[in-house]
């Protein structure tokens, strides 16, 4: 049975607006049986409150897909057929919501720290974890150019990965609607950004790619880098985490940043009450 030949209508009971309309679960009783698929495997736990965001993701892809059920779906990716379509659809559920120059102040606190590093240690290098569709990594990028921290020549020392590869493939190409830019200062634009083959869109430019390494990873697997980094950032990630997931992910962070190194985390996230061997610096920043 391949994805293609995927027919789960064979344990059909409608569609999932059908469903819906008639009082029916349109998730058919599954929805903790992805949840614990989703936490298994990526380390993010669903709460109820997913449910409706669950439901409708799962429909558009099963209306791609040509139609059919969410049990024979759900029984589908669990099987060695189903893979990559468990691949895809963790890919569906995992939100990846980000900005340019989000939560500024990270970014003022990096070159800060950046600006008082001596010249003999060389240029930093930097991972973004869970970099979504790369507007991170370009900040980054854009910030440490800008104020002279990274060069042409520093190619790949800025990491950054994502267990999505939808949004990676979107992260690499570079291309973002000018609505989405606005964050990036003007001088920035006219430096880092060029016109895209869509007068409504721009594009980052190839110096500023060079700097970046995008790869898959699932912060739940192996880590195949070695590091040492001089920061790291994790934004708005382990928001999604329980606290063993969140300790351990602290903790493997701690062993790949240079002493004196930076974890940055979102400001609605703590490390409070974790063990982690970082020190607080101030709210979302910690230092080894």
């Amino acid at each position: 049975m391949t994805i293609s030949s995927f027919k789960p209508g064979m344990h059909a009971n409608g569609s999932s607006s059908e469903a819906l309309a008639a009082g029916q679960d349109p998730l058919e009783g599954q929805f903790e049986v992805i949840r614990d698929l989703l936490y298994s495997i990526a380390g993010i736990r669903l709460t109820e409150a997913k449910r409706d965001l669950v439901r409708a993701r799962l429909t558009r892809r099963l209306r791609k897909l040509g139609g059919g059920s969410v049990t024979g779906y759900v029984e589908f990716v669990q099987t060695p057929q189903g893979r990559s379509e468990l691949t895809e659809m963790v890919d569906i559920l995992t939100t990846n919501k980000t900005s340019f120059f989000r939560e500024a102040n990270h970014f003022d606190f990096l070159q800060r720290v950046l600006s008082e590093r001596p010249a003999s240690a060389g240029p930093p290098t930097i991972w973004s974890a869970g970099c979504s569709s790369g507007e991170e990594p370009y900040t980054l990028a854009m910030v440490l150019s800008h104020h002279g921290r990274l060069r042409r020549g520093s190619a790949g020392r800025i990491l950054a990965t994502d267990i999505s590869d939808r949004v990676l493939a979107h992260a690499r190409e570079g291309v973002y609607d000018r609505e989405q830019v606005e964050p990036v200062p003007e001088d920035m634009r006219k430096v880092y950004l060029r016109k895209a083959k869509d007068p409504d869109q721009v594009e980052v430019s190839p110096a500023l790619k060079e700097m970046i390494r995008f790869g898959r990873l699932n912060l739940m697997g192996d880590w195949p880098m070695s590091g040492p980094f001089d920061a790291i950032f994790c934004r708005n990630v382990m928001i999604y985490f329980d606290n063993p997931t969140r300790e351990t992910l602290a903790q493997r962070f701690t062993e790949l940043l240079t002493p004196g190194g930076y974890l940055f985390v979102g400001h609605s996230e703590s490390l409070t009450s974790l063990k982690h061997g970082l020190r607080y610096v101030q709210p979302a920043v910690y230092r080894r």
